[in-house]
């Protein structure tokens, strides 16, 4: 979100007296105003959103959020993580949120961006992660009390007891990238590990599936009668093993329930 100057003396203002809605960050009681957002920004900062939005760790994650560590601060990070409820009489989230984002491009001044990571930093928030939007696509990381540091295309990023799982630099900004990782958040939310998980889930479903139709139609075509209660039974059945065997056994019994005879 690009940002315009900054004075550096105590400021009259205070995160109570600005409404939702309202174009302005504080640092230290002054407006800082918050320019709409070009393509080359908005589109990357939907992308990282839904990323960081759909990890299984994630209970609650926003763009734009407000938080405000300070009566006279007031910063809303482009994607931000924090705990869920939590709001001040003016509706603005107290403290910081344990990871912010910012997506640093065109228009963007260099010094209130290092003031706000500053001010981030010192309120609690324990990852920065700045996606440049232009020139070389990386991430720089800052944590409190460490240098910051360059993670570029090909690397993963990690949050620590914020985010489940690792985020490839690309996810940040590239669509492709984006869905690939929001798609295995996702999954893991319903319990798979993994897109081939579904498809092996898949796989031996419809193999079941296969089986138990094979064994109805082998006693049918015998002339076995097959009843409701022993179709519902076969195909129930999710083990192939069990399946398999029924189906041996579909070519010799002469009446449906023989076929679940012990052996």
């Amino acid at each position: 979100m690009p940002k315009i100057h900054r004075e550096p003396a105590i400021g009259p203002f205070r995160a109570d007296q600005l409404r939702e809605g309202d174009r302005y960050e504080l640092s230290n009681g002054h407006p800082l105003y918050c320019a709409p957002a070009r393509r080359e920004h908005a589109a990357p900062n939907l992308i990282g959103a839904a990323v960081i939005d759909s990890d299984p760790a994630v209970e609650w994650a926003g763009v734009d959020a407000g938080f405000t560590p300070a009566p006279g601060t007031l910063r809303a990070p482009d994607v931000a993580v924090a705990a869920p409820g939590g709001v001040d009489e003016a509706g603005w989230i107290p403290g910081a949120p344990p990871l912010a984002i910012e997506y640093a491009g065109r228009g963007q001044d260099p010094a209130d961006l290092k003031v706000k990571i500053a001010e981030l930093l010192a309120a609690g928030t324990r990852y920065v992660w700045v996606v440049g939007v232009q020139g070389p696509r990386r991430v720089e990381v800052h944590e409190a009390g460490q240098p910051p540091r360059l993670v570029g295309a090909g690397e993963v990023l990690a949050a620590p007891g914020i985010l489940r799982n690792p985020v490839p630099v690309e996810a940040l900004y590239d669509r492709a990238a984006g869905h690939r990782a929001t798609l295995r958040n996702l999954l893991q939310r319903e319990g798979y590990d993994s897109l081939e998980a579904v498809r092996k889930e898949g796989r031996e479903e419809g193999l079941q599936e296969g089986l138990a139709a094979a064994v109805l139609a082998l006693l049918q075509g015998r002339g076995v009668p097959v009843d409701t209660m022993l179709e519902t039974r076969v195909r129930a059945c999710r083990e192939p093993a069990t399946l398999r065997r029924w189906l041996l056994r579909a070519a010799q019994v002469e009446r449906g329930e023989q076929l679940f005879d012990a052996q």
